[in-house]
């Protein structure tokens, strides 16, 4: 690669990236993020209006090409349709952001098997299809870049939350064995940690005003993320300011870990 100026580094000019998930929250930020530098951004959840909304938004932002779909990460048959969509409409794939997720909490003795299954099938099944869809066309190319969101819970646990830990360290897993998988075809492949963030998924725990001050002062900077805080860590991994990075795991949860 010619030597760059550092701020090159971080564009992501006409590339094509994937967010799933993407319609809110974490996934709209990073969306949004990527967008903000330069990318064609492909936004999907499993509501087409609620994706539609989010592409328009993020097209009307930042004056860059961006596409809302209604995929069920949890569904083969749709995640290929997915890909098949993208590269039909722009020809490649360059970043890839499995972000769609699921969450619930219940003692282990009284968990529901099938909400168990269910974040099993959308956390961690899911991640694993989208990479699988997306493994040929990035090969062929021979370079592009997969960021699975896993969680500050793949490494540290919370009492009743046994199936999200699971499922998100399974995505650390997962990534891990990818990125060896990959290496030789210039694909890179790494994990996105989030810790406590103000979203629409923790909204019920920041209601909770003794749950919610426990959670800020897990971390060492004493308070949730906002939203945009994901953004620059997100695009960190999905350039070229991250060509030497795969296999690994980029905490983004204000110090929960570092304890």
């Amino acid at each position: 690669m010619p030597d760059l100026n550092a701020m090159d580094l971080f564009r992501l000019d006409d590339r094509v990236a994937i967010v799933t998930g993407g319609s809110k929250g974490l996934g709209f930020n990073i969306a949004l993020g990527l967008a903000q530098a330069g990318a064609i951004t492909v936004v999907c959840s499993r509501h087409a209006d609620e994706s539609e909304v989010a592409s328009s938004r993020i097209a009307t932002d930042t004056g860059r090409d961006s596409l809302g779909l209604d995929t069920d990460v949890s569904v083969e048959v749709e995640v290929d349709g997915l890909v098949d969509r993208v590269m039909e409409e722009f020809g490649r794939i360059d970043v890839l952001v499995n972000n769609a997720g699921i969450n619930s909490r219940h003692p282990i003795e009284s968990f529901p098997i099938d909400e168990y299954r269910q974040m099993i099938d959308v956390n961690l099944t899911g991640t694993w299809l989208c990479c699988r869809a997306v493994a040929p066309i990035m090969k062929q190319q021979g370079r592009g870049t997969v960021i699975n969101v896993a969680s500050t819970l793949s490494a540290v646990g919370i009492a009743e939350m046994s199936a999200y830990a699971a499922s998100k360290a399974g995505v650390v897993g997962l990534t891990r064995s990818l990125a060896l998988e990959w290496a030789p075809s210039g694909v890179r492949c790494n994990a996105l940690c989030p810790g406590p963030f103000a979203t629409e998924m923790t909204e019920q725990s920041r209601q909770d005003r003794e749950r919610s001050a426990w959670v800020a002062q897990m971390t060492a900077l004493g308070r949730w993320g906002e939203a945009h805080e994901i953004r620059g860590a997100a695009l960190f991994l999905a350039g070229d300011a991250s060509t030497f990075v795969t296999g690994s795991t980029l905490f983004v949860d204000g110090g929960w870990t570092a304890a």
